[in-house]
């Protein structure tokens, strides 16, 4: 047989900027744009949706370029569930924070469940039954970000940048931000010396709070600290986290999150309970109160301010315990001490937890899994994963926790299956 040779790039092709081609609009994928092709050159065109047919204009690529990005200029055919776009920065060569203002909320949605399902075909060789649900909290996929960082640019104005651009475009709203963002004044203000500017409207304080980067003289940079809600039924958690750490931004997702985590893991009485990249403790302190009183929750997070504060938000609970270290240190630490869990529970960055952590996870022999992702593709790899350690996935859901944008959160269980 043969030996097949890797394809070799063309070595300084000539530039396909500013070309201009009529191309059918295929499938969407994952990142905010379709496929499509011209005379056989795979071209991922932005602000289309499948099954138009478009003007292309080169954005980035040459000849001999195994794919090159476009924007569609012009709509020759529309498909339904085009809509104009709400915002007039929204659009080829201008802000890059939105991808979908021209679809629709339910042609949004549509989109990202086909995204979804793709990944997990092609990643994870499943084959996924999934809706995306509206998150409760926004204005038609409008004004729901509460923490929002702008870029400023050498004149001092606050704005937005350009798409997959380091360019600043001046903006006077930003309609995807919470009035609280806006009405901080962000937008009105000149910021000499300062690269930009992180403003975050959380439930606490009632100010918003606005964070110049780099921070000034005798500041360091994280904005303090702030406090969010989450409910679960009845049941109400206050908690703090850091102003500039991570916590979910859309108003409705830290209880729509919790909720359906709770209801997904059925913890109860006497269970030992494992949350991994744990934050603050979103669910941690809500897993504690369910296993009470003989049960056992810990939480592990490499963020040792968020550990902090997680320390913080469950110190009135006895049965929490947290650590501060590498998720996949602390695992192979438990693991090699012989410790085992009832339940397991995952909420990585969007890189995902990788195959040694969901291995590790396995060796802790939880009956259940429920794994929290905001990347489609990382989660259908490591669920992949799981699969080698004997764990099958049992329900997926997927939450449209960042309109008008392509990100999608999604909620995975996995059990064991031998």
């Amino acid at each position: 047989m043969s030996e097949r040779r890797p394809r070799e790039r063309a070595a300084g092709g000539e530039s396909l900027v500013g070309r201009e081609w009529t191309v059918e609009v295929g499938a969407v994928a994952h990142g905010g744009h379709c496929v499509a092709r011209h005379e056989g050159q795979v071209v991922f065109v932005r602000h289309t949706l499948p099954g138009e047919r478009v003007v292309a204009r080169v954005t980035e690529g040459r000849v001999g370029d195994s794919f090159v990005r476009a924007d569609a200029v012009e709509v020759l055919e529309a498909a339904p569930g085009r809509v104009p776009a709400p915002c007039p920065y929204a659009g080829p060569g201008l802000c890059g924070g939105c991808d979908f203002q021209h679809a629709s909320p339910d042609t949004q949605r549509a989109l990202k469940g086909a995204v979804v399902r793709e990944q997990f075909a092609r990643v994870a060789g499943l084959d996924v039954e999934v809706e995306v649900q509206p998150v409760p909290g926004d204005a038609d996929g409008l004004r729901w970000r509460t923490r929002v960082e702008f870029a400023v640019d050498e004149a001092g104005r606050a704005g937005l940048r350009r798409h997959r651009s380091r360019e600043v475009v001046p903006v006077e709203d930003c309609l995807i931000a919470t009035p609280g963002v806006i009405d901080s004044g962000v937008l009105d203000t000149e910021w000499p010396d300062v690269e930009s500017v992180d403003v975050i409207d959380a439930a606490h304080p009632d100010e918003p709070v606005l964070v110049p980067l780099p921070p000034a003289e005798g500041s360091d940079g994280s904005g303090g600290l702030v406090g969010e809600l989450a409910r679960d039924g009845d049941w109400e958690g206050e908690y703090v986290v850091g102003a500039r750490g991570f916590w979910q931004v859309h108003p409705g997702a830290a209880t729509t999150f919790l909720t359906r985590v709770v209801a997904l893991l059925g913890a109860g009485p006497g269970d030992r309970v494992v949350d991994l990249f744990a934050g603050a403790g979103l669910f941690t302190m809500r897993l504690g109160e369910l296993v009470a009183p003989d049960g056992f929750v810990l939480g592990v997070e490499g963020d040792r301010r968020a550990v902090e504060n997680g320390e913080r938000n469950t110190e009135h609970l006895k049965n929490v315990e947290w650590r501060a270290n590498r998720v996949d240190r602390e695992l192979r630490s438990l693991v090699s001490q012989g410790v085992t869990a009832d339940l397991v529970v995952l909420d990585p960055p969007r890189t995902g937890a990788g195959k040694g952590v969901m291995a590790l996870v396995g060796e802790l022999g939880p009956r259940r899994v429920v794994y929290v992702a905001c990347d489609p593709a990382a989660l259908a790899r490591d669920v992949r994963a799981a699969g080698e350690q004997g764990y099958a996935l049992t329900s997926l859901e997927a939450w449209d926790a960042f309109p008008m944008t392509h990100h999608v959160e999604c909620i995975a269980v996995l059990e064991r299956s031998s």
